[in-house]
């Protein structure tokens, strides 16, 4: 897997992480070291850009649940149902990715879009 970080400024800065390969037990732990390590560095929102991320694991989707925990700056996720992440977002999941997560209900908790810039402007 691959992850690459770019910045872009919204009404807030936020962190497009772009996610390639497959996010599963071998990797999942990066995904989570690289956002804690986004937000030590100060930024609260992501984006995560998953157009390349060919699949996604059962350790990928704690992944993601995770990411949504560390930018929510709570020990325990405080969304209430029906309520969308507010400082996660996902950016054009291939079909076989969305698949997944609308299966596990994900596509419920976050947002996720197919325009970049509709995404940066929404944080």
């Amino acid at each position: 897997m691959e992850i690459i970080v770019s910045q872009e400024q919204g009404r807030e800065a936020v962190a497009v992480v772009k996610v390639a390969g497959q996010l599963d037990s071998q990797t999942y732990l990066d995904l989570i070291a690289k956002t804690r390590e986004i937000y030590e560095g100060g930024t609260r929102d992501i984006l995560l850009d998953l157009e390349e991320l060919e699949y996604v694991s059962s350790a990928g989707l704690i992944s993601l649940h995770t990411v949504a925990l560390i930018m929510s700056g709570e020990p325990a996720n405080n969304a209430r149902d029906g309520e969308k992440q507010k400082h996660v977002k996902l950016l054009n999941p291939r079909p076989e990715v969305y698949d997944i997560l609308e299966m596990v209900g994900f596509a419920n908790i976050f947002e996720i879009f197919t325009d970049k810039q509709k995404a940066v402007e929404s944080f």
